[in-house]
């Protein structure tokens, strides 16, 4: 008898949620996030901004690097001359360098990434308000997401892609809060 109600109760929620969708039809757009993201002004301006900055703080590291490779040649070369001992602890001493200069490196990388990661972040955030200002705007009663990272659809039709129309309302935005111009596309040879 439980099983019979419930199965009832089931057929009529189905049949009521078929019911629902037959009469109304939705009005449905996907955004390719890996091209939003690859065209974006303001993904491209953060993406330059981390690219320098890891550029001079790397610079920085190189020039101890190039120092410790030099400690590293003289040691082989005298390291016969100065005897046993001198080895020791001129080869301890080279051993810390390397050590401390890798750690050095790691920390430059994570500080670079979660600095990225907060920026990013928060771009994201910002592009999920304007897709939701636009959907509403539009008339939209569905936006998915596609893209290599995380796609949530696995079929669409071209015609339902409204990807440039995201970016170009991003880099208005973007443009119109005084941020910088698009960089000049380099013309291939």
């Amino acid at each position: 008898m439980k099983k019979t109600i419930i199965l009832f109760a089931l057929a009529i929620t189905f049949i009521s949620c078929n019911k629902t969708t037959e009469t109304k039809e939705f009005k449905t757009a996907f955004i390719d996030t890996t091209i939003l993201m690859e065209e974006s002004t303001e993904a491209k301006d953060i993406e330059a901004k981390y690219k320098e900055k890891a550029k001079v703080m790397g610079s920085q590291l190189e020039a101890e690097v190039a120092q410790f490779k030099s400690e590293a040649a003289n040691f082989r070369t005298n390291a016969q001359k100065n005897g046993e001992a001198w080895a020791q602890q001129k080869g301890a001493e080279l051993q810390q360098t390397e050590q401390r200069l890798t750690y050095a490196q790691q920390a430059m990388l994570q500080q670079l990434q979660q600095e990225n990661a907060v920026e990013m972040d928060t771009l994201v955030k910002g592009y999920r308000k304007l897709i939701k200002d636009y959907g509403k705007e539009k008339g939209y009663d569905y936006i998915y997401g596609s893209g290599d990272t995380s796609p949530s659809i696995l079929y669409s039709k071209d015609s339902y892609d409204i990807t440039k129309e995201i970016i170009k309302k991003i880099n208005d935005k973007y443009k119109s809060a005084g941020k910088k111009e698009e960089p000049a596309k380099e013309e291939k040879k």
